[in-house]
Formats: structure tokens, C-alpha cells, sequence
């Protein structure tokens, strides 16, 4: 979303998976924020998000922040699943045998100041923490943990942020913002470890969803990407093609010709193409710890 520039990404997604006793395939319980909604936040405060977005695959706006399927989507189609019906849909259509999805746009954290004070990484750990320990004595054991990406890359916070180039890594990143995520992210695997040990009969997957991304970023041309720091749907054009208040959607903003050719969509959520690659990369299980993909957790 276009918002405040020091709105933050939700930076927990818990992915709760159990096995369906009648059919023995995922059920899965998705947690997050506008990178995996898939229509929450239109379904609970009536938001429209307009054209361009849903045009690669839906040929219709479908409430997600893409301009087609989330990564979440191709987690559910590689799986052989319906895709994540949002919690607060009513509509007819409405499916709910594979799970919900409990993620909405705008989970986010708010800084006031800069990115990640120690307070508020402590909060996030402690809501983590509690949260897991809620759903234990609901059935819960097996958990999902994805990392937050590499935040300094978005063309959102590239364009808002920056004041000179000294403020940027080799890949052309915000090096203070992306140290912020992985010192985050380093406390987050520790706290990963910590439930582990208090949770013996649960299994706790954690994904480095900073390395797949920064992966896309670094070696993009790889991928057939182009231009992995600008937004596809934005408007100024280069380097980021993002303006605040100008964002996908609004009056007078256009979408780049090819999506596939762009990582970022927005200047803050993906394209369906990077999706697609990052949602491959999730269940290869190669950034996971420990190394278990999640179709086997779905057996039995």
C-alpha cells in the first residue's frame, strides 16, 4: 500500500500445517500481511483495489496486491489445493476445506522514529511467541516461520529514503534497512530454536525468505528479469518508478507492459512471476531449517 513511508511489511508469516484426517492433504492456516492476502482486506473493510491489478492471471481485481497470484497461491497449486479463502469472506463461492487465511494488508509494524527500535523487535517476538503458544492446545505442531526480505531493496523505500548513494549496498539497496532485517530476522531464528526446545512433539520450519529474495535481486537477469529495483505499476519512472501518493491504482499511474519482466509490482509487494520463483524456492526446502519441504508435513 501506498501509506506512511516508515510502514514496515509485517515481518512473522505463520504458516500452521496439519494433516486433513478425510483426505490426508494440508490444511493450512496462513498469517501475514498484503504479500500473502488474498482478499482480506476487501473483505472486511469493503477496500476496492482497482485495475491494473490482477490482470496476468485473473483478468480481474481480486483484493490481492499483485497483478496476479501471490506467493501463497502457487504454495496452494503446487500442493493441490484450493487457493486460501480470506477469514472474513461470506460470499457465495466461499471455500474453507484446505484452511483460511488470516492474512490481511496493513499488519504492519509502525515506526515512529527508524525502522526496527529494539522495542518494537522485542513486541513483535513476544506477539510471535504468544501467538504460537495459543494455537498449541488448539492442535497446532506444525509451524511454518518465514523471515522478512531484504526491505532496503523495495522501490517504495528506495524512493522515500534515500538521500545519496553512500546510503546504498552493492546490490543498490538501503544497507542500514536491510542490516535492520537481517539483525531482525537473526532473532527470529534464535526465538525459532527457543520454541523448539519448549515445543518437543511440534515441528518449527524456519525459511530465509531474505536470501530467496535478495537471490532474485542480486542474480535477476538469471531469472529474465529487468530493472529488479523498480516498480512495474508505479509513476516517475526510473530508478524506481515510485511516488508517494502516486501509487498503483490511482489516477494517472501506469503498469510497465510485461510484469514478467519485473520483480517488484508495486514498489512494494511482488509481481506474480517473482512469486512464482519465491513460492518454488519456499518448497524446495533448500532455505529451510530444518531442511523438510512442507508437502511432507502434509501426510498422514
Amino acid at each position: 500500500m501506498g501509506g506512511n513511508p516508515l510502514r514496515l511489511p509485517a515481518l512473522l508469516i505463520l504458516l500452521l500445517c496439519s494433516p486433513a484426517v478425510a483426505h490426508s492433504k494440508c490444511v493450512l492456516f496462513n498469517f501475514g500481511d498484503s504479500n500473502s492476502d488474498t482478499g482480506g482486506l476487501m473483505a472486511g473493510l469493503g477496500l476496492y483495489l482497482g485495475p491494473p491489478s490482477g490482470r496476468q492471471f485473473f483478468h480481474r481485481p481480486t483484493g490481492r496486491f499483485c497483478d496476479g497470484r501471490l506467493y501463497i497461491d502457487f504454495v496452494c497449486e503446487r500442493l493441490k489445493m484450493s487457493y486460501l479463502t480470506p477469514y472474513l469472506e461470506s460470499s457465495p463461492g466461499s471455500n474453507f476445506t484446505h484452511g483460511v487465511n488470516f492474512a490481511v494488508a496493513g499488519a504492519a509494524t509502525e515506526s515512529t522514529a527508524i525502522p526496527f527500535p529494539l522495542s518494537t523487535q522485542v513486541l513483535q517476538f513476544l506477539h510471535f511467541k504468544n501467538r504460537t503458544r495459543e494455537l498449541r492446545p488448539q492442535g497446532g505442531r506444525q509451524f511454518w516461520i518465514y523471515n522478512t526480505g531484504p526491505l532496503g531493496c523495495l522501490p517504495q523505500k528506495l524512493a522515500l529514503l534515500k538521500k545519496d548513494d553512500s546510503e546504498l549496498d552493492p546490490l543498490g539497496c538501503l544497507a542500514d534497512l536491510n542490516s535492520a532485517a537481517k539483525a531482525f530476522n537473526a532473532g527470529l531464528s534464535e526465538l525459532c530454536d527457543l520454541l523448539r526446545s519448549e515445543f518437543k512433539n511440534a515441528t518449527i520450519v524456519y525459511t530465509d525468505v531474505y536470501a530467496i529474495k535478495q537471490d532474485l535481486i542480486a542474480n535477476h537477469t538469471k531469472y529474465g528479469f529487468e530493472n529488479p529495483l523498480m516498480a512495474c505499476c508505479g509513476y516517475g519512472g526510473p530508478p524506481y518508478n515510485y511516488k508517494f501518493r502516486m501509487t498503483c491504482g490511482e489516477p494517472m499511474v501506469t503498469a510497465c507492459a510485461e510484469g514478467s519482466r519485473y520483480i517488484s509490482w508495486d514498489g512494494v509487494h511482488n509481481t506474480e512471476a517473482a512469486n512464482s520463483i519465491i513460492a518454488s524456492k519456499i518448497l524446495s526446502a533448500k532455505y529451510s531449517r530444518p531442511q523438510i519441504k512442507l508437502k511432507g508435513l502434509c501426510k498422514g
